[in-house]
């Protein structure tokens, strides 16, 4: 017989969003073993519940109460799969910390993740966001993944086609894959590791690090530890003050409206994308606007990066959306662009 499902009632997640947001769900189910999510389809009382899939809580703005039953993924677990073609397969369970599972992989001598070092959030988060930073993305890395389909009530794997990746998007952002829930996710990693410097900031200060030192490299650890170095110097540490990171994508726009918008604002930080397109610094556009440092009530633009939006002390949901749609509509009137947030609301 199977142990009685731990579901808690009006539980607080105060402490499990980045942002430190009060806010309460109407039942709760810390997930630790996939098994759960099959004896949870067999409670007719449980069953027909709507649901959230909660994971680290650093990619989600509680602006109210959550009128469902949460599921907290933590499932645990990391593990060497062995070789596929050149590539070492890792997987890891969809509650382990994900830059916990960085360290591992670098600790068991393989590179290919250090990039993306000490991003807040769980490893079954990381494709849904498909997170990225210093010019690399999950999308690069990633080999397969596990779900739970709740309306069938059975798992399947995924890959790469089937998450249709974008940027900071994937089939698990849009209704089609919104109630799939992650379980584990698996990457394949270079055997022959070789390092992505194409983020120049991420080269000039790795080059510097290793001529101070008088060593050769880089490493992946290196690469990892200078990451870490400049995430720290940026962005504040959600233990100390409450974010989410970069609170809104940098938008794209066709190459004729960067020209346009060029001819208005010559110093408008922009980066040419592959297919012609130009992606522009959402943070350089909050600064124009005059919001660096700024803020609404108790919620506020970080001083040292207008990209990342801040709970300074007793924040509320609510105020931290008047903040964000503040900024949009100044960005708008003044560019005409349009910011996307990259926190899902609830």
């Amino acid at each position: 017989m199977h142990p009685i499902l731990p579901i808690e009632h009006d539980f607080p997640l105060q402490a499990l969003n980045t942002f430190g947001l009060p806010a309460r769900a109407r039942h709760y189910l810390r997930v630790t073993d996939a098994s759960q999510l099959d004896r949870l389809q067999a409670e007719p009382g449980l069953a027909g519940l709507p649901r959230f899939v909660l994971g680290g809580g650093s990619n989600v703005l509680l602006t109210r109460d959550v009128e469902a039953l949460v599921l907290h993924m933590a499932i645990p677990g990391r593990a060497i799969l062995g070789e596929e073609g050149d590539r070492v397969l890792v997987r890891a369970g969809a509650g382990e910390n994900w830059h916990g599972f960085v360290d591992y992989t670098i600790t068991q001598g393989l590179g290919g993740l250090e990039n993306l070092s000490l991003i807040p959030g769980t490893v079954g988060a990381a494709p849904i966001q498909n997170i990225g930073a210093y010019g690399l993305e999950i999308k690069d890395v990633f080999h397969s993944l596990t779900v739970f389909d709740p309306a069938l009530g059975t798992r399947r794997t995924m890959r790469g086609e089937d998450c249709r990746f974008g940027y900071r998007d994937s089939i698990f952002k849009h209704p089609e894959g919104a109630s799939l829930v992650v379980l584990d996710v698996t990457f394949a990693l270079p055997r022959a590791w070789r390092p992505n410097l194409r983020y120049a900031e991420l080269a000039q200060e790795l080059a510097h690090e290793l001529e101070a030192a008088g060593v050769a490299g880089p490493t992946p650890r290196q690469v990892s530890d200078t990451v870490v170095a400049i995430r720290r110097r940026k962005l504040p540490d959600p233990a100390q003050i409450g974010n989410a990171g970069s609170f809104f994508k940098n938008p794209v726009v066709t190459s004729a409206r960067c020209a346009a918008l060029l001819a208005l604002h010559p110093q408008l930080v922009h980066h040419r994308q592959p297919d012609g397109s130009e992606k522009l610094a959402a943070g350089w556009l909050i600064d124009q606007c005059g919001w660096k440092g700024k803020g609404i009530g108790a919620a506020g633009v970080y001083p040292k990066q207008a990209l990342v939006l801040v709970n300074k002390g007793g924040a509320t949901g609510a105020e931290v959306l008047a903040l964000a749609r503040a900024i949009q509509d100044d960005v708008a009137d003044r560019f005409g662009v349009m910011l996307e947030p990259e926190p899902v609301f609830i």
